[in-house]
């Protein structure tokens, strides 16, 4: 009997310990693009990860929101799927991983980016970083992360934390914490801002997000993202009210004049 009660022990252990790698390396896949030219220097893999914590008022994805068990991928199975496409990426491109926001899988990051930086690949994480936090275990594999990332995309969605509030339903702290952060670490970065009329154009957020980026000494590149509709669709098949309804679209005429308050 107590054989017995041993091997149903040892069975029931090894069980948890499969669920929990299980739990661990693998990470629900929302979907991939092949020849991805926007989302990272080159020619990109770009893998997008179900689930975001933050719900943007101007966000096109709102069907990633959610962590679902559907569709489930070990890094294994993606960098095999991406080096399929090697041949295409040239010097610059790579993979680049992004969501939702990564982030939320951050031992699925480690293990995919280490399996493909022994594969010589270059890897770029596209993030807004609100899972970001100085906070054991999870600052220890962030700093693991980022000495395997070759370069971040970083989402600054607003500059004041009370807009940032409204527009995401989160604060800001943590995020530009991890802008800092990331130039301490050298870590070469992409600055992204998302314009849209009557929320985050305004002269004086502007002029805020250009103090940021020049206080951090890692910026490769500022963007600015003109607010479209084109993800409307998505939250109507969803029965998700659309929260700027009735916003128009960011003109060019309006990224141009966000551009030179940037000075970029």
């Amino acid at each position: 009997m107590t054989l017995i009660k041993e091997k149903k022990e040892k069975n029931s252990a090894l069980e948890e310990r499969d669920s929990a790698l299980e739990e661990k390396f693998f990470a629900p896949v929302h979907s991939t693009e092949s020849f991805g030219s926007v989302d990272g220097p080159g020619i990109r893999f770009v893998v997008f990860l179900q689930g975001c914590a933050m719900r943007c008022q101007y966000c096109h994805n709102p069907d990633t929101w959610k962590i679902t068990d559907e569709n489930r991928m070990s890094p294994e199975e993606i960098l095999r799927k991406a080096l399929s496409y090697q041949e295409y990426w040239g010097e610059k491109g790579g993979i680049t991983v992004s969501g939702g926001d990564p982030l939320l899988h951050i031992d699925f990051l480690l293990a995919l980016f280490r399996l493909a930086k022994d594969k010589g690949v270059n890897c770029c994480l596209d993030t807004s970083a609100q899972p970001f936090t100085r906070e054991e275990p999870y600052f220890s594999k962030f700093l693991a992360l980022m000495k395997l990332t070759d370069i971040v995309l970083l989402d600054i969605k607003a500059m004041n934390e009370k807009l940032h509030y409204r527009l995401t339903g989160h604060s800001n702290k943590n995020i530009l914490d991890c802008g800092r952060l990331l130039s301490e670490l050298a870590v070469p970065v992409w600055i992204r801002h998302v314009l849209v009329p009557g929320r985050t154009d305004s002269e004086e957020e502007l002029l805020r997000l250009k103090d940021y980026i020049h206080s951090l000494g890692n910026v490769a590149k500022v963007e600015i993202l003109p607010y479209h509709t084109l993800g409307v669709g998505k939250y109507e098949s969803l029965g998700i009210p659309y929260p700027l309804k009735g916003v128009s679209p960011a003109s060019k005429e309006d990224v141009k004049r966000a551009e030179e308050i940037l000075g970029i």
